[in-house]
């Protein structure tokens, strides 16, 4: 099947967002206790009402950036981010599937092990 990009796949692009729930007190954390469902759900109401369509916003297991959480990546984009509040959310719509553009804030590096602050 071909895409509106003219490209094989069902989607445009394809957000998984990471639910994964570990024990309570867990040394790595884990999305879930960071408001990774709400976020979630929030992000496919906004997607619709900007009336973004041609993508798909899962739920996934753990992506293995517990510390650095919630995360989420995007296909075929391959981009890795963080985000905290419904801003980051819509920032990402925004700047990243409306306009095509990278979050260089909330971006996750390959390496990185911690979050950076605000002032960093």
């Amino acid at each position: 099947m071909i895409n509106q990009n003219g490209s094989f796949g069902f989607y445009d692009k394809h957000i998984f967002c990471c639910t994964n729930e570990r024990k309570l007190g867990h040394p790595r954390g884990c999305c879930a206790e960071k408001n990774a469902f709400k976020l979630r759900a929030y992000m496919k109401a906004k997607a619709k009402a900007f009336g973004i369509e041609n993508i798909r916003i899962n739920t996934s297991g753990c992506l293995d950036r517990c510390e650095l959480g919630p995360t989420m990546v995007i296909y075929p984009d391959n981009v890795w981010y963080t985000y905290q509040t419904r801003e980051d959310i819509d920032e990402i719509l925004n700047v990243h599937i409306i306009n095509g553009k990278v979050v260089e804030r909330l971006v996750l590096k390959r390496n990185q092990n911690e979050l950076h602050k605000a002032n960093d």
